[in-house]
């Protein structure tokens, strides 16, 4: 074996790309030394992380098991099974596609297996807690189908499933869309089911968010009522970047797979699959559903110090992982305080809210997510310290204006960098 060759396999990667290796470094050390609160993130095992970055990269399997148009596949047809069963088991479906590469994949092949373009789909408005492949206008989802939308009540944040059968019955949409990316409360699956019986629609469950509260049984299942089901692996279920599909319908689990492959993706990313079949084993433990449940308290704890600092939430509160904080009380925008809390060390986003009146850019809100936190280790306790220390730092940029608010963050900052140092990640 020449010698370029042996480096080829055996060279570590700070050897073979400093570059990329240091950028890798510095992002292990944001995630070791700051407060991640995105609601859309999570921290997966070493195991996980292990799958995923095996040889299973190297393998072509276009198709699905024991129905490959490659040769070799014996053993990723192994880890595809195992992720479909562990899949199933999780959720009570008859059928599971493991192969879309994003939850927006897993939509947009429901779509392409349920609806022609031109058809018309139901779904949450994205400024009131929605998703952009849910009929925006500026995604594929609103650029292939008319898309129309419901919203939540300006009074209470919450939908009225009266008003939503009232849309259906003008619309009748083809596919009707429970589901969102920024909506604290739980969806009424039976509601909306009735809704899509009397109309003749498909009702589409898109539970990316809560799929792993879901799993765990702290969160109602969208099966029975649901004909068909899409969710991220990542987020509450904590496996990698992914996106899979649930249905106990045959037909429909026939044309999801050919939208699909050859639909619209080539052959699967087997590595990421096997990272998921791996987090389902990891759901599938007793652990998990102290997990899920501990992930809910920890977002309430965590919402309850804000409102008593004169925060507002967006429905008053949560029954999930996550809380829409409306800053307008505080006289903020989400933009400058995502960049102050940022500089604190604790990670979140800019978020608008129901009617906001502020740009997509400005908002006038943040979202928190406790996934991340609970997964290294935070407690209630925890939760609530972090509630305090995301309100000093708001009302600091409040009082001082972004310029001045420097010695609060740089308090904060220490605060949460030693926390995280209490409960450590991949040490």
């Amino acid at each position: 074996m020449s010698n370029s060759t042996t480096r080829f396999f055996n060279a570590p990667l700070a050897e073979t790309d400093p570059e990329i290796a240091s950028a890798i470094d510095k992002e292990l050390g944001r995630q070791q030394h700051e407060i991640e609160l995105i609601a859309s993130e999570n921290i997966v095992s070493k195991a996980v992380l292990e799958a995923a970055g095996s040889v299973l990269t190297n393998k072509y399997a276009e198709g699905y098991p024991g129905r490959r148009y490659y040769g070799g596949c014996q053993y990723v047809d192994i880890v595809e099974d195992l992720a479909i069963e562990r899949a199933k088991k999780i959720f009570g479906c008859e059928f599971a596609n493991v192969q879309p590469n994003s939850g927006s994949q897993a939509n947009q092949g429901v779509f392409n297996a349920l609806a022609k373009p031109g058809d018309t789909i139901l779904g949450l408005n994205l400024a009131h807690g929605g998703h952009l492949t849910h009929g925006a206008t500026v995604n594929q989802s609103g650029k292939w189908f008319r898309a129309v939308h419901y919203q939540v009540e300006p009074d209470t944040h919450i939908i009225d499933m009266n008003k939503v059968r009232e849309i259906a019955k003008a619309e009748n949409p083809r596919i009707i869309i429970a589901g969102g990316s920024a909506y604290p409360r739980q969806f009424d699956f039976a509601a909306f089911r009735a809704i899509a019986d009397e109309v003749g629609a498909h009702l589409m469950v898109d539970m990316a968010h809560f799929a792993g509260l879901v799993a765990a049984g702290e969160h109602p299942s969208p099966f029975p009522h649901a004909h068909v089901v899409t969710t991220t692996t990542h987020k509450t279920l904590r496996g990698p970047r992914g996106g899979m599909i649930l249905t106990s319908d045959a037909d429909i689990a026939k044309k999801v797979n050919s939208a699909i492959f050859p639909g619209i993706q080539g052959g699967p990313l087997m590595h990421v699959i096997a990272g998921k079949a791996v987090a389902f084993g990891e759901i599938l433990q007793p652990e998990f559903k102290a997990y899920a449940k501990q992930v809910i308290a920890n977002a309430k704890a965590m919402g309850e110090v804000l409102v008593n600092d004169g925060f507002a939430l967006v429905s008053g509160g949560t029954d999930t992982h996550l809380i829409l904080v409306d800053l307008r009380p505080k006289k903020l925008t989400g933009n400058i305080s995502e960049k102050s809390l940022g500089r604190a060390h604790i990670t979140c986003n800019k978020n608008g809210v129901p009617f906001d009146p502020e740009k997509p850019m400005v908002t006038s809100g943040i979202r928190l997510g406790a996934p991340a936190g609970t997964t290294r280790g935070f407690g209630e306790a925890e939760f609530r310290d972090i509630g305090r220390m995301i309100a000093e730092v708001l009302d600091g940029l409040a009082k001082n204006g972004e310029a001045g608010n420097g010695e609060v963050e740089a308090k904060v900052k220490a605060e949460a960098t030693e926390l995280c140092k209490r409960f450590p990640i991949y040490s």
